[in-house]
């Protein structure tokens, strides 16, 4: 393998996404430059990547890529469009078309874009959309080296969290047809190494390279595998759905996968991915990961992934309630208004949360959820400390602060007894003449009990985030007028 040189100055655009936060870490523990750059700074920078550059970066905003490729060698570019198909083409067209344009005069001397497999006559958009990008950037004058990969099998994978979800909150599966189409799926750290190893080969020319698993199989075959590994007791019996819609409405209902997701994964699961990863294991070799081990050390990782990001603020009480069967990705419903009142009143009386205010609106719902928790045979407690400003580790009746960004966000660990994990978060933005303020709960459900709670749930969520909202900011401009 190549000698691999850290002083490389390397960009992650797209670093906030599932393959871009795990190669920003890989990279910047290989010893690299890194500037991790994507839309939510906020995000990137609570990752607290040592010595990683986190800047803000849009690829419809050309001042913002001129920005992030400053002093760069390498530019590994992530960013995919999740849109509509009717608009899906124009927005990765002048994507690529900005990235292009925003190279001008810069110092990148290497592209690596991360593509998707392609069949022989692709019918999914969302794969006819990553091939138009790979074609864009070589009109190019810099050398772009594409990297064409399928399924992804690691802790986020869209692919891999709906066959979860469906093994965990199933008895009996009935997939679509499109289950019999084969790929070969590559783990997660396997496709890092490519990724990470080609900017040790640079090239004078374009190239394409299939990253590929050790195996080739259908998707059914990847379900029965991870059945067996489960030790849940499964039968599968694949049916044709009458259309796309239907498949898409009863995964979203099934999984905590979000819905867009979902359905790019359907698309490029109707057609099977033949590919021919030798090229690139000789180029940069390494022992593939078998599809079992890939497999369990996915699942044996997902924990750590999801409550070690900023959100969860790696809580210890989080840590020691998260079962297996928790799904990675979290459900969520809320409310969001803008107001005139100050992030200063705003945040003052977000944190009164449970005191004279209760919880600002249907206090009798709150009552009620508390007796059916006592009922439930859950000690509820009740009270707050009684100071003006909450900090991590405190409680509030059955809630546990985990997680404060003063002036912008604060996060609650839900206490009650119930089929799965959630918090309740608080955020503020100011956006000049308006603020807004964010309501959201989150919920890692705990199989199909989970789901059933979370979705009985959700109109009394949403009826209640509503008046919350729209009593904080009555009180927050209350507090304005009175100069406090």
């Amino acid at each position: 393998m190549p000698t691999l040189n850290a002083e490389t100055r390397v960009v992650v655009l797209g670093a906030s996404g599932y393959i871009g936060r795990h190669l920003t870490d890989y990279l910047n523990r290989q010893g690299y430059q890194v500037t991790a750059a994507a839309r939510r700074r906020d995000w990137l920078v609570a990752q607290k990547w040592p010595g990683v550059r986190c800047c803000f970066a849009d690829v419809y905003h050309n001042a913002s890529l001129r920005d992030a490729f400053d002093g760069a060698e390498v530019l590994f570019y992530l960013v995919h469009a999740v849109s509509e198909d009717d608009d899906l083409f124009e927005k990765e067209r002048q994507a690529a078309q900005n990235v292009l344009l925003a190279l001008k005069d810069s110092s990148i001397k290497q592209i690596i874009y991360l593509g998707a497999m392609q069949p022989e006559n692709p019918t999914s958009t969302h794969l006819q959309a990553r091939k138009l990008t790979g074609d864009l950037f070589r009109m190019g004058n810099i050398p772009v080296t594409e990297v064409r990969a399928g399924m992804v099998i690691g802790p986020g994978s869209a692919a891999f969290e709906v066959m979860r979800d469906m093994v965990y909150n199933l008895k009996v599966l009935t997939p679509p047809s499109w289950v019999r189409k084969h790929s070969a799926p590559i783990a997660l750290p396997d496709l890092l190494h490519y990724l990470g190893g080609l900017i040790a080969c640079p090239s004078s020319r374009h190239l394409i390279f299939d990253a590929t698993g050790p195996e080739y199989l259908s998707y059914r075959q990847l379900m029965e595998r991870f059945i067996a590994l489960s030790g849940r007791r499964r039968w599968l019996f694949p049916i044709p759905l009458p259309t796309q819609l239907i498949s898409v409405l009863f995964l979203s209902l099934l999984t905590s996968v979000p819905s867009q997701l979902v359905k790019a994964l359907i698309q490029g699961l109707k057609q099977d991915l033949p590919a021919n990863g030798k090229t690139l294991q000789e180029l940069l070799p390494q022992r593939l990961t078998s599809i079992d081990d890939a497999i369990n050390q996915t699942l044996a990782q997902e924990a750590e992934q999801v409550l070690n990001s900023p959100e969860w603020a790696n809580d210890a009480d989080a840590h020691l309630r998260w079962r297996e069967d928790y799904a990675f990705y979290p459900k969520q419903a809320g409310f969001r208004l803008e107001t005139s009142a100050s992030i200063k009143a705003l945040w003052l009386v977000i944190n009164q949360l449970g005191g004279e205010e209760g919880f600002f609106y249907a206090p009798a719902l709150w009552r009620l959820r508390g007796r059916i928790d006592r009922l439930l045979g859950h000690k509820t407690p009740t009270g707050r400390p009684a100071k003006p400003l909450l900090a991590v580790g405190d409680k509030v009746d059955s809630w546990k602060v985990i997680n404060i960004v003063p002036g912008k966000t604060l996060s609650l660990l839900f206490g009650m007894k119930a089929p799965g994990l959630g918090r309740l978060t608080f955020t503020l933005k100011d956006h000049g003449e308006r603020r807004s303020l964010d309501i959201t709960a989150w919920w890692h459900p705990a199989g199909a009990r989970g789901l059933l709670y979370w979705f009985s749930m959700m109109p009394a969520h949403l009826f209640v985030f509503r008046g919350m909202a729209k009593r904080i900011a009555s009180l927050a401009r209350q507090k304005d007028r009175r100069g406090h």
